[in-house]
């Protein structure tokens, strides 16, 4: 180019500035520049178009101080410069962050006569927003009409994201309704930034009515919003407009996806609506839709939850099926599950099978597992999983802690309970009123409720914030020992602490207050109950009608029945239970079947406690073939358990047929009903009585073999009989045996060792 201009002498700059174009189109800027100064060099006027591509690709490529540079050579050449390098010259100051110098170059494009463009202001009001400058932003939008511009479609929505970030969300819903009147549609960006915006500000509501209203412009948010906007909603608790956007996506065509079925599945499944889960579990199934492991977890926690083991061991199976692999959230549901209904071994299995697909557990599954084993009062086993728990560097929380500390207070041993409490206190974590409540339980437990209240004191001296379920703990400690007065000086102190009544603590009252021969007290709480605005419930009138019923006092029994149908408080299964339980007891069979009867016209179902009730009364009556017929009816309603056999049993062997005691026994098994202690302990005793040792410490082998644990009764039983027919080797052998099971023996077991080892001395000294 340079030796043609040499030889000819042209006075165009077309060929440099096609030579400036192909080097800008192949990314050499620098090249351009050279090729842009060697024509200046010769006097040669370039286009301006070159020289605005020049600095559009110095400033995207950040070449800075080199479009500045350009700039001043533009300006020397005295060109007259047009809207594309007053743009790229506004960019350049921006990415810099001089908005100053920004500014003075619109100020120069301005006077400089030039065609304005919005594109240039949109530029400045993009970079403002995005340095949280918005209302300098906003000045610069309002000024474009006095310029004879217009606000366009970007300019709104750069400001409405500016207003997003800077969290002001009410101006930026305030300019979408601004721009939506004009006929502007906002971008994807824009009203996806909007919706997010209102979200977390926690205006949900307000989201699903923007989704509404633009929805109507045919302005659709994408998958990603409407998500994030159904899991807002659900978490709100408003499932019905969640339902309703749900509905909309299939309506416009939005295909819903795996994480939008398990948004919606999960929250159905906590608010207990396990129907429509599992509706909306098969159309996910139905529709294709790729099914992950968090729609099983969601479903498989509220069964385990609702105590619906056996729909919730059918979804595990089937997710194992279909070769979706449980996880940890998983396994502790199921765990968590089982430990609720004190299915240990269960529990246990499912651990050792998360170890084997090399699955950790954390500290929920640990939590669940300890509390299952302290429900089963197998507290040596619980600390052996709490120090696996720490050796293995997992972290105990005060839940963990509340669970042991729970469990040591339930069998009596609250100085463990204590030092555990002192433990967790040392590492940092912080107790709540559920370890006050366990603590001060098992003091008035183990009838120390003068200690329970001294630590009561020494919680409030220490500004501890306690509640209802304390005050309750510490007034049914009272109530138990009969010290009405310390329980009223507790109530009035704990109120004038800031700790108010509820419903449970006037129900233990009044449970004190049935204790007492005086009713007035029973009474007085009842009207005060009234006058604070509480009315008693169905727990305490139940509690109230029991206790009369059990005292034969059915005056009474049926005046409070009666007051609580009068004031709209219907009677449930259980308070039918109790006054037919008692009407049973006295005899009044009749009265009791008239209730049963009525029961059924009202749509209560009796369970297999109320039938219980005349099961026990014709066996105990010695009316076996009745309560045969009885039990046989229940058995073909499912409506048989332990408890029902061994009232049988037990009838059987009271009245001298032990051989069909045993024969129930038998059935049980066959009927898939599990035996207990009580079971065995019913048939050992019986043949204790008659002397047969040999069959009884048959029924204990079988019983022991079934892994049924015996109880201090049980061992009771067997060891009197060693003793009374001179097996007194046999008798220390069991105590042994007793006392390495970890079964607690009493007076009455060393009562009987004593007895056997003296009848034996006497029976050598007559020899």
């Amino acid at each position: 180019m340079v030796t043609a201009y040499k030889q000819c002498c042209f006075s165009s700059s077309l060929g440099f500035d096609f030579l400036i174009q192909s080097y800008i189109q192949n990314r050499r800027a620098s090249d351009a520049v050279i090729i842009a100064k060697l024509a200046m060099s010769f006097g040669l006027t370039l286009e301006i178009r070159s020289f605005s591509n020049i600095l559009n690709i110095l400033v995207k490529t950040r070449h800075f101080s080199l479009a500045l540079e350009v700039y001043e050579l533009i300006v020397s050449a005295r060109v007259s410069l047009d809207m594309f390098v007053y743009g790229s010259m506004v960019r350049l100051f921006c990415e810099i962050k001089d908005f100053v110098g920004a500014s003075k170059m619109i100020s120069e494009m301005e006077k400089s006569g030039c065609n304005l463009s919005v594109v240039t202001y949109n530029v400045l009001i993009h970079w403002l927003c995005k340095n949280f400058r918005v209302s300098e932003a906003v000045q610069v939008k309002n000024s474009l009409g006095s310029k004879g511009l217009k606000a366009d479609m970007i300019t709104y929505c750069t400001l409405i994201l500016g207003f997003c970030k800077t969290g002001k969300v009410d101006l930026a819903v305030e300019l979408l309704d601004e721009m939506v009147d004009l006929g502007f549609i906002p971008s994807e960006a824009a009203f996806s930034c909007l919706i997010e915006a209102l979200r977390h500000d926690g205006k949900v509501l307000e989201a699903f009515m923007m989704v509404n209203k633009l929805g109507k412009l045919q302005i659709v948010p994408n998958l990603f919003v409407y998500n994030a906007l159904i899991h807002s909603l659900c978490k709100a608790e408003k499932l019905e407009e969640a339902e309703l956007l749900f509905g909309r996506m299939v309506d416009i065509g939005l295909r819903p996806n795996d994480v939008t079925y398990s948004i919606l599945i999960g929250s159905y499944c906590k608010m207990g609506k396990f129907d429509e889960a599992t509706l909306l579990f098969q159309k996910m199934s139905e529709a294709g839709i790729r099914i992950t492991v968090y729609p099983y977890n969601s479903l498989i926690s509220a069964y385990c939850k609702n105590r619906e083991l056996i729909k919730a061991e059918t979804l595990f199976l089937d997710m194992v099926e279909k070769g979706l692999l449980p996880n940890v959230v998983t396994y502790t549901s199921m765990i968590s599950g089982y430990c609720k209904e004190v299915e240990v071994q269960k529990a246990y299995k499912l651990h050792n099978q998360m170890s084997e697909r090399g699955i950790l557990s954390n500290t929920y599954t640990y939590t669940a597992l300890i509390n299952g084993l302290c429900r089963a009062n197998m507290m040596v086993e619980a600390v052996k999983l709490f120090d696996e728990m720490v050796e293995r560097n997992v972290r105990p929380n005060e839940v963990t802690y509340n669970v042991l500390i729970d469990g040591y207070c339930r069998i009596g041993n609250t100085i463990k309970a204590f030092e555990l409490f002192d433990e967790m206190i040392a590492k940092g974590l912080v107790p709540d009123t559920y370890t006050y409540r366990a603590l001060i339980t098992g003091l008035c437990m183990t009838d120390r409720v003068s200690e329970a209240q001294e630590f009561v004191d020494d919680l409030h001296n220490d500004q501890c914030k306690l509640n209802e379920m304390c005050l309750s703990a510490l007034l049914h400690g009272y109530s138990r020992e009969g010290r009405f007065k310390e329980a009223e000086r507790a109530r009035k102190d704990m109120v004038e602490r800031g700790v108010k009544m509820d419903l449970v603590c006037y129900g233990v009252l009044i449970y004190g207050a049935l204790k007492h021969p005086n009713k007035v007290r029973l009474f007085n709480l009842l009207k005060e109950m009234v006058d604070t605005g509480f009315s008693p419930d169905n727990v305490i009138y139940t509690s109230i009608i029991d206790w009369f019923s059990k005292l034969g006092n059915f005056t009474l029994a049926f005046g409070f029945w009666n007051k609580m149908v009068n004031e709209s408080c219907l009677p449930n299964v259980v308070t039918y239970t109790v006054l037919i339980n008692g009407l049973c007891k006295a005899g009044f069979l009749d009265k009791a079947a008239f209730l049963c009867k009525e029961m059924l016209i009202r749509k209560v179902v009796p369970n297999v406690v109320t039938f219980g009730c005349f099961l026990d009364h014709y066996a105990a009556d010695g009316n076996m073939v009745k309560a045969v017929e009885l039990h046989e009816a229940m058995l073909k309603a499912l409506l048989v358990n332990t408890v029902t056999y061994n009232i049988l049993i037990r009838g059987f062997c009271k009245f001298g047929s032990i051989q069909d005691g045993v024969q129930l026994l038998v059935e049980m098994n066959k009927s898939g009903v599990k035996p207990d202690c009580i079971s065995y302990s019913t048939l050992i005793h019986e043949h204790c009585s008659r002397g047969d040792l040999w069959k009884a410490f048959r029924f204990w082998d079988e019983m022991v073999n079934r892994d049924i644990k015996p109880d201090t009764l049980a061992y009771n039983l067997l060891l009197y009989a060693c003793c009374v027919n001179g097996e007194l080797k046999r008798a220390f052998d069991l105590h042994e045996d007793m006392l390495k099971s970890g079964v607690k023996a009493n007076w009455l077991t060393y009562s009987t060792l004593l007895h056997g080892t003296c009848l034996m001395g006497s029976g050598n000294e007559s020899t």
